[in-house]
């Protein structure tokens, strides 16, 4: 036969139990490389900043499709993933969506239909797998 406090001991368990394994710390992604610049000529920097551009032109309600004008800077952090932040200057382009491979594409420069901004992704990376991911994008306009 069951003892009366056993129903408050078994909660009081479980309340432990999910207070030990829901730990903040726990959660946070250890750093195994600390941040530091890459080349943008980078192979894996170049692969990144197209799988963001495709993300982002996928998300963006534009009718035209936005290219990389310039590489401001890269950076390469190692955790579970490698983790590339990448600042871009992106411009509207000539093509719109959705885009054909066969068309060739260059900066707008009529003045109405011109538009720049300056890009920050963060693309999660495992290359070797053929993985990427889209952690965070910023833009604001040029």
């Amino acid at each position: 036969m069951p003892r009366p406090g056993w129903p408050s001991l078994l909660l009081l368990t479980i309340l432990v139990a999910l207070v030990a394994t829901t730990d903040p710390a726990k959660n946070q992604v250890k750093v195994l490389r600390k941040l530091e610049h890459i080349d943008s000529s980078n192979a894996n920097v170049k692969q990144c900043l197209w799988f963001a551009m495709q993300e982002y032109n996928k998300q963006s309600e534009d009718k035209y499709v936005f290219q990389v004008v310039k590489i401001l800077q890269s950076q390469l952090q190692v955790t579970d993933r490698m983790e590339y932040f990448i600042d871009v200057e992106i411009a509207r382009s000539t093509c719109k969506k959705p885009l054909n491979n066969t068309e060739n594409c260059v900066i707008q420069e009529k003045y109405k239909l011109g538009k720049k901004a300056i890009c920050n992704f963060l693309v999660g990376a495992l290359p070797w797998n053929g993985e990427f991911t889209v952690m965070k994008t910023k833009c604001v306009d040029a």
